[in-house]
């Protein structure tokens, strides 16, 4: 009995603190880091404040834990578009996955990579380091795409890639047009279909 008790708490727990990463995520992207409080997180995660402390020492912890999410939903979302055979539909499921999520690239920008912005500022934490890791991850993925089709080059396709996106969230965000990346995502769509497999 003692054994299930337990076993259940370390879910409960494991849930809390999941919800708590998800809460981190999704608040720093919308409020940025030197607005965002700790009582922030714990209001959108529906913690109370005092428990989040059991998780997160720091306000910087959590920031680090909305990092390990942000990596945790690419994993998500990559690994989906790995059931896909084909690097090219990958690819564009990638691109479409981008532009379903215009309204809040429009408003936030895209959430790492405001993220890493943003702590690239800061003097202290090394968490500049991680937002680029979560970045990588990322172009690694774009790069083993390309490697798939064939492509001559593909750390700089992927990089175009990946820039291309950064660049589309950045000037939907910047002039509040959540059509930039409908448009540019048509225009990567192309792009894509005029590569030829090797």
């Amino acid at each position: 009995m003692t054994d299930s008790k337990t076993s259940a708490r370390a879910l409960a727990a494991d849930a809390k603190r999941q919800r708590l990463m998800a809460a981190a995520a999704e608040v720093v992207h919308r409020q940025g880091v030197e607005r965002t409080t700790i009582a922030d997180i714990a209001h959108a995660a529906d913690v109370p404040t005092g428990n989040v402390y059991y998780y997160f020492k720091t306000k910087d912890e959590l920031v680090a834990a909305a990092l390990a999410e942000h990596s945790r939903q690419l994993k998500l979302l990559t690994d989906g578009l790995d059931l896909l055979p084909d690097p090219r539909e990958r690819l564009k499921g990638l691109i479409a996955a981008w532009v379903s999520r215009r309204d809040l690239a429009a408003r936030y920008g895209c959430p790492t990579g405001t993220l890493a912005v943003e702590l690239d500022k800061r003097d202290e934490g090394g968490l500049d380091l991680e937002a680029g890791r979560v970045i990588r991850l990322l172009l690694e993925w774009v790069e083993r795409q390309f490697r798939e089709l064939g492509r001559p080059e593909p750390d700089g396709l992927a990089l175009t890639l990946v820039g291309a996106y950064q660049g589309m969230s950045l000037l939907a965000n910047a002039l509040r047009d959540p059509r930039i990346m409908d448009r540019e995502g048509a225009r990567l769509l192309a792009w894509l279909d005029s590569l030829e497999t090797a």
